[in-house]
């Protein structure tokens, strides 16, 4: 099975569209002001991948998961998190870095991202394992996404071993890349498309779309700025 288009549901929530399956990368839907209303009480959700806990990308994976009955792929703390609050075991993957699980005929790998992760409980903020990137495959391509991290010179052995077709980089600054950096990293990852993420939906996200693509062109290197709610075909 191929994946056959990307949706953005805004900020860094992204649906992979694959004939009967849907994969939700970071699907923070109903909270997020720029995710469309449409896209805010989806279809179907088979597998929720989460790069890190912080509640713009996390917090409403459980009751997702609870909606509609799927499957949860993150790191080892915030998996069991996940569990604590909730969720079936058997409905989640325990994850780290480096490691790749096989579902439904697609690959779902963890790399490395630069930034913190903390999940906010009944009790309080606690501690969620370290925040990192996914590549997902489908068995003809790789799609990375980087979830929030900076600039680092490794991403150039995610294009050694996954040759990524498609990035999708956080472009917002103040948490993350500024699209200066995003544009490096797109040059370090050898994608043949760059899609800008995690911006303008907060004022402190003063990145821009028209910023990175200007970068990006002088590395050659192409971009798609989705809307919120607009679908990629592949």
């Amino acid at each position: 099975m191929s994946i056959e288009s990307i949706t953005f549901a805004g900020h860094s929530a992204v649906f992979l569209n694959a004939g009967d399956s849907v994969i939700a990368i970071d699907p923070w839907l109903e909270g997020n002001p720029s995710c469309p209303n449409e896209l805010k009480s989806p279809k179907r959700i088979d597998l929720i991948v989460l790069t890190h806990g912080h509640a713009d990308h996390a917090s409403e994976a459980v009751h997702l998961a609870k909606q509609y009955g799927s499957k949860i792929a993150a790191t080892y703390e915030l998996a069991v998190l996940m569990q604590q609050e909730g969720v079936a075991p058997e409905q989640t993957f325990p994850m780290n870095k480096g490691g790749t699980i096989s579902w439904n005929g697609f690959t779902v790998t963890l790399t490395n991202a630069f930034h913190s992760s903390s999940y906010d409980t009944a009790k309080g903020t606690v501690y969620a394992g370290e925040a990192c990137g996914v590549i997902i495959g489908d068995g003809s391509r790789h799609i990375y996404h980087a979830g929030d991290t900076c600039l680092f010179e490794d991403m150039a052995l995610i294009q050694k071993r996954y040759q990524p077709e498609i990035a999708l980089l956080p472009i917002g600054d103040r948490f993350t890349m500024g699209p200066e950096e995003a544009a490096q990293a797109a040059k370090l990852i050898g994608c043949k498309l760059a899609i800008p993420i995690h911006y303008k939906t907060f004022d402190l996200l003063t990145g821009t779309a028209e910023e990175f693509s200007k970068a990006c062109g002088a590395l050659s290197i192409e971009t798609l700025a989705l809307e919120p709610g607009q679908t990629h075909s592949l």
